[in-house]
């Protein structure tokens, strides 16, 4: 596999980049300071700009390390940071990657996460040479599961009590999708 870290990818209508840390009121105000977006999330809720300024030093630490992959979404026009997307869990004995999101809630429904999603798949696929990469979510959140399909991954199965967020422990409906499937 060809690691080649975070790098920028670009879309119709959206910039996906590296954190910095100057993104965190965005990333507050859209993402870590919602409860609606917040209880699907698997890290703890922020409750105030720092706790997100202290999330976006993480994300930032972590890529000294080639095979970390995290993107901040951003909106293209505005400049707006709306969400993240990471590529974790890499098991490179079968050449196979987890893909994570989380988006704010005004740009549900939109095709933000599908765009987004898209553009990260082709190039875990086409630049690093993943094989497969897979994608779980809680099942009481279905429109996650609307995003996959529309990326082209397939239902898997369902773990039951396999996950935990902000909820809860919950039952993880799994999709993945591989290289030979494009």
């Amino acid at each position: 596999m060809n690691h080649c870290e975070t790098v920028q990818l670009e879309t119709e209508r959206l910039v996906l980049r590296r954190f910095q840390l100057s993104d965190a009121p965005d990333f507050y105000k859209n993402v870590t300071s919602d409860p609606e977006v917040n209880r699907f999330l698997t890290w703890e809720n922020d409750k105030s700009v720092a706790d997100t300024e202290a999330l976006m030093m993480d994300f930032i630490q972590r890529y000294e390390d080639p095979e970390r992959y995290c993107w901040a979404i951003v909106m293209k026009e505005s400049g707006e940071v709306i969400g993240t997307l990471a590529a974790t869990n890499i098991r490179k004995n079968t050449r196979a990657v987890e893909v994570s999101y989380s988006i704010g809630k005004n740009w549900w429904g939109k095709g933000i996460t599908a765009e987004a999603l898209q553009k990260v798949m082709d190039f875990l696929f086409n630049q690093v040479g993943f094989n497969r990469i897979e994608a779980g979510y809680d099942v009481s959140n279905p429109n996650s599961g609307k995003v996959l399909e529309k990326v082209g991954m397939r239902r898997e199965g369902l773990l039951r009590q396999a996950g935990r967020n902000n909820q809860g422990i919950y039952d993880r409906v799994i999709y993945a999708k591989l290289k030979s499937d494009e």
